[in-house]
């Protein structure tokens, strides 16, 4: 019963040792085993020991004992719950404390924030107030520069002004100068020209003359020329004539009325390279029969003089008819 008795004491006062000194944030709960412990020996010893002695009455409770047991705890719980308050009142004690603190760094950065604003907003007006300045001294220099820009303008101007009357005047003089030159020159020109016409007529009238000389001696050479070519030409185209009516043997189908009209090309050697019918008589035996007169002679008379010979040899026509050639 005495061991119940201060296993509890001893639980009782844990839990509230434990409750006056627990933090704001609780820790886990304890837990706490207890055993009842007996005063019976082991079963080696009870089997060793002498036999039970007969049972002797309790103990009664000394109670000065109890009343001074629940003295102690009723100063316990009294020293408990001062603790309790003592540490309460260290906590809103350091809680103020703190909130103090916090209080008072608020009041610091309020103010350092209240002196960096002061000193950003006094640096902004200064530099708005340098800005001003520069501004100021800028647009003065702008318009010190304007003025001297147009003073300058002014002054270039009038210069220009000056050298282009000058130049005017110069032109003017210049042009007076050419002009008068230039009359000259024109008279000068006039009475060379009169002399150049008056030699061209001479010299026009010389050669019309010495023209109409050449001209009628060319006439008389080109006729005596024309006579030698058509002299030429009438005599080897009646040694061609001659030759092809030598070469040409009628058909009996020719009739009297047929004509076949062919155009031979020669060269200037005398040699035939074609020979085409540019009218046909209609009848194929004739036609062919002049083909084949025209084309069994292998190289024509010709004159040896080019001209006349590009002239009336190089393509020859010849008709033929059952009377004969022409």
């Amino acid at each position: 019963m005495l061991s119940l008795v201060l296993h509890s004491l001893i639980v009782g006062v844990a839990l509230a040792s434990w409750s006056w000194s627990s933090p704001v944030s609780e820790p886990p709960p304890r837990s706490i085993s207890a055993r009842l412990i007996t005063n019976q020996p082991p079963p080696q010893m009870q089997e060793q020991a002498p036999p039970k002695a007969a049972p002797q009455p309790k103990p009664e409770p000394d109670k000065k004992a109890q009343e001074e047991e629940v003295k102690r705890k009723a100063a316990e719980e009294k020293a408990r719950q001062i603790e309790a308050e003592r540490v309460k009142q260290e906590e809103r004690q350091k809680k103020e404390a703190l909130a103090a603190k916090e209080r008072e760094q608020k009041a610091r950065e309020a103010k350092q924030k209240q002196a960096e604003a002061a000193r950003i907003k006094a640096e902004a007006e200064a530099k708005e107030q340098a800005r001003r300045k520069d501004e100021e001294e800028r647009k003065q220099r702008e318009a010190e520069e304007e003025r001297k820009r147009q003073e300058a303008a002014r002054v270039a101007a009038e210069e220009e002004q000056r050298k282009k009357e000058a130049a005017e005047r110069k032109r003017k003089e210049e042009e007076a100068k050419a002009k008068r030159e230039a009359e000259a020159k024109r008279r000068e020109a006039e009475r060379k020209l009169r002399e150049q016409q008056l030699e061209a007529l001479a010299q026009s009238s010389r050669e019309s003359l010495e023209a109409e000389r050449r001209k009628a001696e060319a006439a008389v050479a080109a006729r005596a020329r024309e006579a030698q070519m058509m002299t030429e030409t009438e005599k080897y185209k009646a040694l061609i004539a001659q030759r092809i009516k030598e070469a040409w043997y009628k058909p009996p189908s020719a009739t009297e009325g047929m004509t076949v009209r062919m155009r031979l090309t020669l060269l200037p050697t005398g040699e035939l390279t074609s020979v085409t019918i540019t009218d046909s008589s209609g009848n194929a035996a004739f036609d062919n029969s002049g083909l084949s007169a025209a084309r069994s002679i292998s190289r024509y008379p010709v004159p040896e003089e080019r001209d006349t010979f590009e002239k009336y040899f190089r393509q020859l026509t010849l008709e033929f008819t059952p009377e004969g050639l022409r």
